[in-house]
């Protein structure tokens, strides 16, 4: 069966990001294979996150309730997956999105360390994150998640852990263009105004150490979250994963589905205004700003954020900055995730002064 060049460049560039961030690897493999035009792909996903939240709740009713937030999770990851750069058919995007907000959603209470969603206000409107806190630890360091183009705050489960685990509380959040808030804002370039709205509001928890933020940000995020650090002087360190360096000289090497995702979330008419936002997500000016420490994540084998971005910000910061370059990675590392998580996880703890 021949695959539609968009179901092809799905399966090419992502099957290792679903595995990681938590789509069964058989899941994978069985919606891959059955999917063979980009018209079914959201469907297809939404029948098998179905799938998996059958088995999240009927694990509430029966009151195994570990059971029904990983099983919600994993739904919501599928969910999400069908989602994320199906941009052309809103109402099955739509759809979709809100299986995936609603299965996390309920899953939270129910998770080890559990969560709670929030609400942010910023500009005129609220957005939404998903704040978990590490058992045993009075008032813990936060880490701050900026997703990426495609990537939505259900997604980052795996992610979440390994600072969880290492006594950081975590807040995943929908910025502007991104997940909840992509329907009412466009993607913001100047990152670090609704950045500075999240800090803010951990500012009035009194369950968690506002004073010691850190800010993680995985590929497009890998672009904002240095850009919060550079102007938002209360974040004490950056993880930056495969985020460019300069988006309008990457835009026109960008995989079509992509470029497409970006012009939607960036609200444009076409793709000439598209390229006009793209040409504003530059760090040349912000990158000397960054006096706080930074452990910044490339790949050589990445085909959509050059490797030679991440050496670039690297040699442009003012603080102190940790190139994690692997070799045989693309992008995000997905596919040699053993290679930077624990490594900046625990690079993370120091800065926060948990080590």
């Amino acid at each position: 069966m021949e695959k539609d060049g968009r179901v092809a460049d799905a399966v090419a560039h992502w099957r290792n990001r679903f595995v990681s961030n938590g789509v069964p690897l058989a899941d994978f493999h069985d919606v891959a294979a059955a999917v063979a035009d980009w018209a079914g792909w959201c469907a297809a996903w939404s029948d098998r996150g179905a799938v998996h939240e059958r088995l999240g709740r009927e694990a509430m009713a029966e009151r195994h309730f570990l059971s029904a937030g990983e099983h919600l999770t994993t739904a919501a990851a599928c969910y999400h997956f069908g989602k994320f750069l199906f941009v052309h058919d809103q109402a099955a995007m739509r759809a979709a999105h809100q299986r995936a907000i609603q299965c996390r959603t309920d899953a939270l209470p129910h998770l080890e360390p559990p969560g709670e969603r929030v609400e942010i206000p910023w500009d005129g409107i609220t957005l939404k994150g998903n704040l978990r806190k590490p058992r045993g630890i009075v008032r813990p360091p936060v880490v701050l998640m900026a997703m990426g183009l495609d990537s939505a705050k259900e997604e980052m489960d795996t992610n979440e852990r390994v600072f969880l685990d290492r006594g950081m509380a975590t807040l995943a959040f929908d910025g502007p263009g991104q997940g909840e808030a992509e329907y009412e804002r466009p993607i913001c370039p100047e990152y670090e105004e609704p950045a500075g709205a999240v800090l803010d509001y951990l500012e009035t928890r009194p369950d968690v150490d506002a004073s010691r933020v850190g800010i993680w940000g995985v590929s497009l995020g890998g672009y904002y979250a240095p850009r919060a650090a550079a102007y938002e002087k209360r974040l004490k360190a950056c993880i930056a994963l495969s985020g460019p360096f300069d988006w309008g000289a990457s835009f026109e090497n960008l995989p079509p589905l992509t470029r497409t995702a970006f012009i939607a979330r960036s609200h444009s008419a076409d793709e000439v205004a598209a390229r006009a936002v793209a040409g504003r997500m530059t760090l040349a000016e912000a990158a000397p700003r960054i006096a706080c420490p930074i452990f910044i994540v490339g790949g050589k084998l990445d085909r959509i954020v050059a490797a030679a971005d991440a050496e670039r910000l690297a040699g442009a910061v003012s603080g102190p900055a940790v190139l994690n370059m692997i070799d045989d990675a693309t992008h995000v590392a997905n596919n040699r995730i053993y290679r930077y998580r624990p490594q900046s996880a625990d690079w993370m703890a120091r800065q926060l002064g948990l080590h």
